[in-house]
């Protein structure tokens, strides 16, 4: 089990576990820090984490920034590729795709899916579907995230 998993199931189940997670997963890149990331699922090939509608994340129109949602699609896809990739391999991102499909109008869930069988083939291109929703399900932004995947050496 990777030291991700790891810890997110040790500290899930705390008083204000899931707030200690999501503060030290930000410190490990601090960019994620400026989306203010709480984790809410972290599971082999499923993450699920809450960007919050705030003040220091809007844009223009008083909505979620564009490249704040692609903060909150990295970072849940960073803890799933630490939660699901073997120990003997490695991962880098290696582009990202998505599409703004509504306006971000409140606290955005940041989603992450790969299906395992991804994490065992040897393609070194691992595509990671990403979505973010609002809390009625409206997709505000979909695509995918490329990763390479290669052994560890």
């Amino acid at each position: 089990m990777s030291r991700v998993l790891s810890a997110y199931r040790r500290l899930e189940p705390l008083p204000l576990g899931r707030w200690v997670f999501s503060t030290a997963f930000s410190l490990a890149a601090p960019y994620f820090r400026t989306v203010r990331p709480r984790f809410t699922r972290l599971e082999p090939d499923h993450v699920e984490l809450v960007v919050p509608d705030r003040w220091g994340v809007h844009n223009h129109l008083g909505t979620v920034h564009a490249i704040a949602l692609c903060n909150g699609l990295e970072a849940a896809m960073g803890a799933l590729a630490e939660a699901s990739i073997p120990a003997h391999r490695r991962w880098i991102p290696k582009g990202m795709e998505v599409a703004y499909t509504a306006k971000a109008t409140g606290d955005v869930t940041c989603i992450a899916e790969t299906d395992p069988a991804q994490w065992a083939g040897d393609d070194p291109d691992v595509p990671v579907r990403v979505r973010g929703e609002l809390a009625d399900g409206t997709v505000v932004v979909e695509g995918e995230i490329r990763l390479w995947v290669t052994e560890r050496t």
